[in-house]
């Protein structure tokens, strides 16, 4: 095999783990380094890494990945990013921010749309155009509408830092890393402080991208089945432009403290009198870097082994202890030259911290004194094991994990392909793992390293205000100086980047992005292999899939036999089933024996509305995996789970509820924008309606009220839980949905048909689930710092039947309007519109939002955006986007899942392939129809805001009655 000239071979090797050849090649040039994995995967992956240790906390280097991404040499256009979006069928497009790095990764099934993404972000990462006014955009800049007008603050990253800082657990995980590193560049906040934000110049941003974004400074990747000589040909045309150049990114090294630190902070949090319990403490350790692969492979099993799930020994303890609702942390994160280990509480009282403490050092004691059980290591071991073998990384391309393994080393001048292997260390290490070895590992990494800070957080109430009002002042200040002549040209220097952000880019310069035609489209709906029949008088489904010797099974339960009041505890129900034990054996011994024998059992919901009707495909699954031999024991377990769970475990049961209340909490900000569509839409139809129920604000004040249930009317609650057992596990109502090769099943099939035999026969009639929507405007108040803006409607009881065609039209409004009014000019991190063709739900959201009542303008001016006249390059892109939406990757047993949920949802292979005619042969004549539709929700849309008390009262006082307020945090 030939290689590029330009590049030298430095290592060649196959690797089994991976079904890779891995090949590390440098270029002579200017020294830039490539890892190429050659292997079959059709899902191709293309990354360019470069070292960006930043030395304040302006969050350069994030402002930085957001504004390469605004226009290049090559292309010269706005938003060749948002282009890209609209018209790919990329399976991944994004860029990332790390402490020491900063990412770009491309994924797509189709070469030719492959090769188009890789050329604009090679062209996008070294000849970004890097406009003042893009710094100005995506970074920060004073904003004036009025020379009477206040000064404000305004920026894309400034407001995403604002909504990331409103969250207590980030402002934990922000502190628990910089204490630990405060004199090396991760003692930085490397996403920026919005303190800070604002000390940025437009000169220091310049310069940050000539130091580092060089070729000399490259980490570039490739995995896929293209051709290996083509990867080397596009990137040697890109790093030939350049000259070798010294790079100073070395990310220097902590140095060891003398003795652990103690931090106090607070968060911006409000106070309830009721609630003592408004802390979090997190103790973090700074480790040594790993010597070598099995060293790795033992933090993770190490972190597994203590606080993995609900029954390893540290979480069960912290949970047990009474001193908090929920565990932070989860042991040794990867990522850091230096990793960091974190274990703590939230919704602690802030007196306890030293409590939480000292529980988890005699814990970590304790276990270093015994060691692990012998059936802990077990478990773990094979829960480990059957990780890596699998190898399922989800809806993430499989090749944009092995980047990022090998980063973890190559960044630091380590061995790049040491980390894509693991048998030589598993073996290794499991060897070890009988002699006592992780006992004298927690000794060694955390005992006897005083390398150690606790930090402790604490809500104050007045911190927002007060945080407010001192940003206010400086801006304040910075007024006073200026000038009237400043005070003009800063007005007009808004206007101008206002006008800036409003101009249409050149159809010729936007021609130039390379984009796919419609001829290079698939014009057949992809289909999943499946037999429909019955095993043992259930239903069943099985999909004759390649599955690297495992059997997927799943198990589903009809939720419509039981009554609706009964619903909001099946999040609890669930976990209950998995993590209170059985008659047999406690939570523990059944944790343990799940980890020994198969490779997860785990239970989830399924919701959605139904083709044709107004009712709702509404299940409960439980569902595993497992080679054939255990299969059996995979069936017995979950029998026993099904049938015999402790549901009666009083102590256990209040754990996981208060675990429950305390992780949605901690969503809320994070999450703000489905918190909102999940409201905007309950009101609307039934599943959405059950959503809420489940996963809303609903579900949030009836976990409130069930934790003070528990304690006072707990029969009333057990009751509940087994009413809903005996309700819902018959073979009457249920499902079975098989994903495996032809063999597998064969050999499983029996076992399964016998289980399904011992199960329950009835068949509950179906419980009444009428509900009286009634669409309300809310203003859903939590202590933040920007908002989460929705307004809704259905279109389908407006009187609007709309087709495939609609999604090419929404996909259009999000990639021009919807981008350009919420992100570019109202300094959002995003806004979207959403709509499902089933249940007929439209949604439109915004994310991390510093505006409220401009944004809904901005909604209300939607549907004039759709109604002008769309160019057809813009029409194909929009078509391609939608194509590639629909085309998602899918591992094998994703594929088995998706296609029983069609079945489950009525949506037959041949309405999917109508749907895919009406997407490939959309016109303008379907953009004025969503015109039409959106116009509707203008007018006879309903609001849902989650945000701050002041900006909820103020868009109430300027339009008087415009939301019922309803304090949620």
């Amino acid at each position: 095999m030939s290689y590029h000239e330009a590049f030298e071979l430095i290592r060649d090797e196959h690797i089994a783990e991976a079904n890779s050849q891995a090949q590390l090649f440098r270029h002579k040039k200017t020294g830039a380094e490539v890892l190429s994995l050659v292997n079959d995967d059709e899902n191709k992956v293309f990354g360019i890494t470069f070292k960006t240790p930043p030395t304040d906390s302006t969050g350069i280097a994030h402002i930085l990945e957001h504004s390469v991404l605004c226009g290049s040499r090559k292309y010269p256009v706005k938003k060749p990013f948002v282009e890209l979006i609209k018209g790919s069928l990329n399976t991944f497009l994004n860029a990332m921010t790390f402490p020491d790095k900063t990412a770009y990764p491309v994924a797509s099934q189709n070469l030719k749309d492959f090769y188009n993404l890789v050329d604009v972000y090679l062209d996008a990462v070294f000849f970004p155009l890097l406009t003042e006014e893009t710094f100005l955009q995506e970074g920060w800049h004073y904003e004036l509408e009025d020379v009477d007008a206040p000064l404000v603050y305004k920026g894309v990253v400034f407001n995403e830092m604002k909504g990331v800082f409103s969250s207590p657990d980030a402002v934990m995980r922000d502190l628990s890393q910089r204490s630990l590193y405060p004199d090396v560049t991760y003692g930085k906040s490397s996403g920026g402080d919005p303190k800070a934000i604002p000390e940025l110049t437009f000169e220091q941003f310049k310069n940050f991208h000539q130091t580092y974004y060089h070729p000399s400074n490259t980490r570039a990747f490739f995995s896929g089945d293209d051709d290996a000589g083509e990867r080397l040909a596009i990137l040697d045309a890109y790093f030939s432009q350049f000259e070798r150049a010294p790079v100073d990114a070395e990310v220097k090294l902590q140095p060891r403290f003398n003795a652990p630190r103690q931090i106090e902070a607070t968060y911006a949090g409000t106070k309830d009198d009721a609630k003592a319990r408004d802390g979090m403490v997190s103790v973090n350790w700074m480790i040594d870097p790993a010597a070598d692969r099995t060293e790795a492979l033992s933090h993770g099993m190490l972190s597994y082994l203590l606080a993995g799930n609900s029954a390893a020994p540290l979480r069960k303890a912290l949970n047990e202890s009474g001193l908090g609702e929920g565990m932070t942390g989860g042991g040794i994160g990867g990522g850091l030259r230096q990793p960091m280990a974190s274990f703590g509480m939230k919704g602690i009282d802030p007196a306890d911290a030293g409590k939480v403490e000292a529980l988890i050092l005699k814990t970590l004691e304790e276990i270093a004194d015994t060691g692990f059980a012998p059936e802990q290591l077990e478990a773990a071991a094979n829960t480990f094991e059957f990780s890596l073998r699998e190898n399922n990384t989800g809806s993430y391309p499989r090749g944009m994990m092995y980047m990022f393994n090998a980063l973890g080393t190559w960044l630091h001048e380590g061995d790049p392909i040491a980390p894509l292997a693991f048998e030589e260390a598993l073996s290794a290490l499991k060897a070890k793992a009988g002699q006592g070895f992780f006992a004298k590992e927690i000794r060694r990494l955390f005992l006897d390293n005083m390398h150690r800070t606790t930090v402790s957080l604490q809500a104050d109430p007045d911190q927002g205000a007060r945080e407010a009002a001192k940003e206010a002042s400086i801006l304040a200040d910075v007024r006073k100086g200026f000038d009237a002549k400043a005070l003009e040209d800063t007005k007009a220097e808004t206007e101008r980047l206002k006008a800036l952000q409003e101009e249409v880019d050149d159809p010729a310069l936007l021609a130039q992005i390379p984009t796919l035609t419609l001829a290079d489209l698939p014009r057949q709906t992809r289909t999943v292999p499946i037999d429909i029949g019955t095993l043992a008088d259930t239903r069943l489904f099985y999909h004759d899939l390649p599955t690297l010797g495992i059997v997927y099974l799943d198990m589903g339960f009809d939720l419509h036999v039981l009554d609706k009041e009964l619903l909001p505890y099946l999040p609890l129900f669930g976990r209950a089933l998995l993590q209170t034990g059985t008659s047999k054996e406690d939570f523990v011994s059944l944790t343990q024996r799940i980890g020994r024998s198969t490779g997860g059992v785990a239970q989830h919901r399924g919701l959605s509305s139904r083709q044709g009707d107004a009712g709702s495909a509404a299940w409960f699954f439980l569902s595993g995996k497992a080679v054939p031999d255990k299969i059996d024991e995979m069936l017995a377990i979950m029998g026993d789970v099904l049938l015999d769970a402790r549901l009666d475990n009083r102590e256990r049961f209040k754990q996981m509820a208060l675990e429950e209340k305390a992780g949605f909490e901690a969503r809320m900000i994070p999450a703000g924008n489905s918190i909102v569509d999940t409201r905007l839409k309950s009101s609307l139809t039934e599943a959405s309606w059950i959503s809420e129920q489940m996963g809303g604000v609903s579900y949030l004040m009836f976990l409130r009220e069930l934790v003070a249930r528990i304690e006072s009317d707990w029969d009333s609650v057990e009751s509940a839980l087994k009413r809903m057992r005996d309700t819902l596990f018959n073979r009457g109502r249920m499902v079975v949905n098989v994903t495996a090769d032809s063999a597998l099943w064969g050999r499983a099939k029996g076992e399964i048909e016998g289980f399904l035999g011992t199960l329950p026969d009835a068949k509950h009639e179906f419980a009444d689930w009428s509900v009286d929507f009634a669409p309300k405007s809310e203003g859903l108040i939590i202590p933040v710092q920007v908002n989460y803006v929705g307004k809704g409607a259905n279109l389908k009881a407006l009187g609007f039947e709309l087709t495939g065609a609609s999604s090419v039209a929404l996909k259009f409004l999000n990639t021009t309007y919807m981008w350009d009014k919420i992100r570019v000019q109202g300094g959002a991190y995003g806004g979207s519109a959403r709509f499902d063709l089933t249940s007929g739900n439209f949604s439109f959201l915004s994310y991390r939002d510093p505006n409220l009542l401009k944004t809904l303008d901005a909604y209300d001016g939607a549907a004039k955006a759709l109604h002008a006249a769309i160019g057809a390059n813009d029409l194909t892109r929009s078509i391609i986007g939608v194509i590639g939406d629909v085309d998602g990757y899918e591992f094998p047993d994703a594929k088995g899942y998706s296609s029983m949920w069609r079945q489950l949802t009525g949506t037959t292979d041949d309405l999917r392939q109508q749907r895919r005619d009406e997407i490939l042969s959309t016109s303008a004549a379907d953009f004025k129809a969503m015109a039409e539709a959106v116009d509707a929700v203008r007018q006879h849309g309903h609001v849902v805001v989650l945000g701050g008390e002041a900006a909820i009262s103020k868009a109430n006082e300027t339009r008087a009655g415009l939301l019922d307020v309803t304090k949620v945090m």
